[in-house]
């Protein structure tokens, strides 16, 4: 166990914050887009734990659509959010060390050894203030980094589309111009020398032109700042054993108190703690009765989402849509829709206040299960680290208020009303202009 407030690297990471660096630290370079796509996360991480926004998820988790699909079990699902806020946390920091073994200061390059010790040792919580002027100050730094390093990669796009369009222009060359032409390739040319001296400005100012050392310091002690606010804002439902004090700073919905105060955890298991831990731990928790278990949730997602715009829109639903929709379902959901629009119809005539009357019910329905739908593309849209994105804004969505934990019987059940009621409007629809 280490003492935290002891560890010498933190004060070492203040040399690389201001003062003279050593001459052999080299320089992010090419590794500044990973760099700044790390860094941020690392920042909606940051945001996503403000007061406002755990004000917001405290709302959310008490949604309709979430307490009947999900849990009414407040405990759980803040412990969900908790689980899935650490382990995004977990692979930021796996990033932020991988980055560090090309640091020249001991304690950065080891950067995962400092982060399993702070998550078995003793934090000071006075020393890792989260919102200080000093931690503002640090994240507006790093994102005025970001900001300038997306400017460069837009940058660079936009001068290799010119390069090639130089190539071509060579070749024109070889053929006598005319007064317009010559106008035209002057031109062009004053137009790639200024986007040359773009590129040039923003690696200047970007992380191109820092050392492993800055970038990995400014992150590092970023990571245990949010660590701490973690501690304090999900205080019962972390998930490890606090054996001697109880985590008393909280902030926004939890409770809060005067001074923060030593905490002391203990590992369940020593691996659970530090980046050798599996990633995806959250995702993978959600059992074969759920709708993420079953790998259905974007399907059902997109289904949910169909249904929604059909009934909005002011056209009738044809049957190519609806057939198209309908293969979208596993056949399960296909007989269950089957079986229900049999009885319907066997039971009732179709007259214009019956497609009134199912408007309002798939309104109804829509109404509480539309919000999870459209959340878990965005989750989805937002956990996609293929694409080169700097968007450092908070996180606005976590798995709990997505499809991916819902109750797969009574989802199914939600949707197969929704393509019944889809079926019964169509079927007026169409005897209405016959």
């Amino acid at each position: 166990m280490v003492a935290f407030k002891n560890m010498t690297w933190l004060s070492e990471i203040s040399v690389f914050m201001g003062e003279k660096e050593p001459k052999k630290a080299s320089q992010l370079g090419i590794l500044a887009f990973e760099t700044a796509k790390t860094m941020s996360t690392l920042l909606s991480l940051y945001k996503s734990l403000s007061d406002e926004e755990m004000s917001r998820l405290r709302n959310a988790i008490k949604s309709e659509g979430i307490a009947y699909l999900n849990s009414k079990d407040e405990g759980f699902l803040l412990s969900l959010a908790c689980a899935e806020t650490l382990e995004d946390l977990d692979k930021v920091a796996a990033a932020v060390a991988r980055l560090g073994q090309k640091c020249i200061d001991l304690g950065l390059n080891r950067f995962d050894l400092v982060y399993t010790d702070l998550k078995l040792g003793i934090a000071d919580f006075g020393k890792l203030e989260y919102g200080s002027k000093s931690t503002e100050k640090r994240v507006a730094k790093m994102e005025r980094l970001t900001g300038a390093t997306a400017g460069l990669y837009t940058a660079l796009e936009a001068l290799a589309e010119l390069e090639i369009y130089e190539r071509k222009l060579k070749q024109w060359k070889t053929k006598p111009p005319t007064q317009l032409q010559k106008t035209n390739f002057d031109d062009f040319n004053q137009k790639l020398v200024q986007q040359r001296k773009r590129v040039s400005h923003f690696r200047e100012i970007s992380l191109w032109s820092k050392t492993f050392d800055k970038s990995v310091g400014l992150m590092a002690r970023l990571v245990c700042i949010v660590y701490a606010r973690i501690c304090s804002v999900f205080g019962p439902y972390i998930p490890v054993v606090p054996v001697k004090d109880q985590i008393l700073p909280r902030s926004g919905p939890i409770t809060s108190t005067s001074k923060p105060i030593l905490v002391r955890f203990y590992s369940r298991k020593s691996e659970d703690n530090g980046l050798g831990a599996k990633n995806n731990r959250v995702f993978h928790a959600a059992g074969p009765s759920t709708v993420g278990g079953s790998g259905l949730a974007m399907r059902y997602a997109n289904v949910i989402q169909l249904a929604e715009r059909y009934l909005d829109s002011a056209a009738s639903v044809d049957h190519e849509e609806r057939e198209s929709l309908y293969q979208m379902l596993p056949e399960n959901l296909k007989a269950s829709v089957r079986t229900k629009l049999s009885k319907k119809m066997k039971r009732e005539e179709e007259d214009e206040l019956l497609a009134a009357g199912w408007r309002d019910a798939m309104a109804e329905i829509l109404r509480w299960l539309a919000p999870m739908a459209n959340d878990t593309m965005k989750w989805q849209r937002e956990k996609n680290f293929e694409r080169m994105k700097f968007d450092s804004k908070p996180s606005s969505v976590l798995l709990l208020q997505t499809l991916h934990f819902s109750d797969k019987e009574k989802t199914e059940a939600a949707i197969a009303e929704l393509l019944v009621g889809l079926s019964c409007i169509y079927r007026f629809e169409n005897r209405r202009f016959e």
